[in-house]
């Protein structure tokens, strides 16, 4: 199934993402050869810190939501398995038709399929980071690449197919891209976690400086 704008994997079934084949060329994307099964999924060496919301019904286990949230009562949305989470141990969740959830900062590990909590959480609402720009959207030195050429790219990449073969669309591991949108001379490509090898896909795909991959999961430290 193909995707527009700003996809997201909200608990939804949906067609995961490749890019096929094609000719060697100087113009961006044009010499993409990925099948399934290239695209990297790092595991993280050390803490990482998730700010997203986790949500859990009733008979399920908890998943940390990364990406886009249903506006619904209760809401929905869907992510990777959040192991060693406690509702006991934190405060501001909200509970309603047997959805319990709430919005938190949260450090832990990641091993490329689950969340492990490794220290306390904070809900969002008291979290006050420290603000980090990421200097590619400085509108002063936008991305050398035209809109129509990021659309075109867009369009390749939403016609993709990135998952491993065993992949299942439940199975958060096998979704590699959260969302992607044209920012700033950039095609934006949202992931869970990057350790710059999925940066290093792309730039190997598409060329450098064409995509601009930000990672849901930030390293501690």
């Amino acid at each position: 199934m193909g995707i527009s704008g700003r996809l997201v994997f909200a608990g939804i079934t949906v067609g995961l993402l490749t890019l096929g084949g094609c000719a060697a060329s100087d113009t961006p994307g044009a010499g993409s050869t990925a099948t399934p099964g290239q695209f990297p999924r790092p595991a993280a060496a050390g803490e990482v810190l998730a700010q997203g919301t986790v949500l859990q019904k009733d008979g399920e286990e908890p998943q940390l939501c990364l990406g886009a949230i249903a506006e619904s009562y209760p809401p929905q949305c869907g992510g990777p398995p959040i192991l060693g989470w406690d509702w006991m141990t934190v405060d501001q969740s909200e509970t309603a038709s047997g959805v319990t959830w709430g919005s938190y900062a949260i450090t832990g590990t990641w091993d490329a399929a689950a969340f492990t909590v490794t220290q306390p959480s904070i809900p969002l609402s008291l979290y006050d980071p420290l603000a980090q720009v990421d200097p590619r959207l400085d509108e002063d030195t936008p991305g050398p690449s035209e809109e129509s050429t990021l659309l075109r790219l867009q369009d390749e990449l939403n016609a993709a197919d990135y998952s491993p073969a065993t992949a299942t669309a439940t199975d958060w591991a096998g979704m590699p891209i959260l969302s992607n949108w044209t920012q700033n001379g950039y095609l934006w490509v949202s992931v869970i976690y990057d350790d710059g090898s999925i940066q290093r896909f792309f730039d190997t795909q598409f060329g450098d400086g064409v995509v601009a991959v930000q990672s849901a999961l930030q390293d501690v430290g």
